[in-house]
C-alpha cells in the first residue's frame, strides 16, 4: 500500500463525475435504500447507512435527497430488492480490476459488464482471479489547505485512535485503518475537530502495475463504461494512472 495514492485517483474522477451527478445521487440513493432495509433508518446505530449519508455529502448530494432515500427504505413491505455482485477481471496489459454491482437484473449487469471489459482490451476473470490482490480497508482523506498540522502530529493523532497508517503529500493526508476499526477511527478524528474529505470502506491495491502510454486510453474507456453504467456502484483497479 505504500507509495498508493487513492486521493489522486479521487480527484482525477471527479471532473467527469461532476458532470453526471444526477447518476451518481441514484446510485448513492439505491446504496441508502439497501442500507436502510438491512440495517433501519437511525444512521446512529446503522453503520452501513452512516457510510452511505457520508459519501452522499462527499458527492455534494442535497440533503432532499439522501431524506427521500431513506424514507422509501423506511417503508414497509419487500419493495425493491438488489443483489451485490462482484465482478473480477483483467483490463489492457493485464491490469487489476474489480467491480462491485447492485442489480435488480443479474443478467442485465453481468452482459454489461462483459461488453465493457471485452470491447476496450480486457476480460472477464473468474471468482477469485484478482481479488487477492486488493485489501479491504477504511480510508479517510483530511485536506491540508487551512489546517495548521505537521505530519508528525497528525500521524500521533491517527496511531492514537486505532489508524493503521498516514500517507502525506502537499494536498492531504490519507489514513488507512482496518475495515473493523473504521467509525472508531473516522468518529474520533471528527471528535478532535478534523473535517474529513472522504471517508469510506475501500479496496486497496498492494501493489500497481504500470499501464502503457498506448493503452492508457483504453482503458480509461472501460472505466468510463462501467462507470457510466446504472448497476455499478464501484470500480477498483491497480493501474499506475
Amino acid at each position: 500500500m505504500s507509495g498508493h495514492s487513492k486521493w489522486s485517483n479521487i480527484q482525477g474522477r471527479k471532473n467527469a463525475q461532476d458532470a453526471k451527478r444526477g447518476k451518481i445521487f441514484q446510485k448513492i440513493s439505491r446504496e441508502i435504500y439497501m442500507a436502510v432495509k438491512s440495517g433501519g433508518p437511525d444512521p446512529g446505530i446503522n453503520p452501513q447507512l452512516r457510510m452511505m449519508i457520508d459519501k452522499a455529502k462527499a458527492a455534494n448530494m442535497p440533503n432532499d435527497n439522501v431524506k427521500r432515500a431513506i424514507t422509501k427504505g423506511s417503508q414497509t413491505g419487500e419493495g425493491e430488492h438488489y443483489d451485490e455482485i462482484t465482478y473480477e477481471g483483467y483490463g489492457p496489459n493485464g491490469i487489476a480490476v474489480l467491480v462491485h454491482t447492485l442489480t435488480d437484473n443479474r443478467n442485465r449487469t453481468a452482459t454489461n459488464v462483459r461488453v465493457a471489459f471485452n470491447k476496450n482490451g480486457g476480460s472477464i476473470g473468474e471468482t477469485g482471479s484478482v481479488g487477492y490482490l486488493f485489501d479491504r480497508k477504511g480510508y479517510l482523506a483530511i485536506e491540508r489547505a487551512g489546517l495548521d498540522v505537521d505530519e508528525d502530529t497528525m500521524l500521533l493523532s491517527v496511531l492514537e485512535v486505532g489508524g493503521e497508517e498516514l500517507e502525506t503529500s502537499e494536498e492531504v493526508f490519507e489514513i488507512y485503518t482496518d475495515p473493523t476499526d473504521f467509525t472508531t477511527v473516522r468518529d474520533a478524528l471528527e471528535a478532535e475537530g478534523y473535517k474529513l474529505a472522504q471517508a469510506e470502506i475501500t479496496m486497496v491495491p498492494q501493489t500497481t502495475a504500470a499501464l502503457p502510454a498506448d493503452k492508457a486510453e483504453l482503458f480509461q474507456t472501460m472505466l468510463d463504461k462501467l462507470e457510466d453504467d446504472d448497476d455499478v456502484s464501484e470500480v477498483f483497479h491497480n493501474a499506475e494512472m
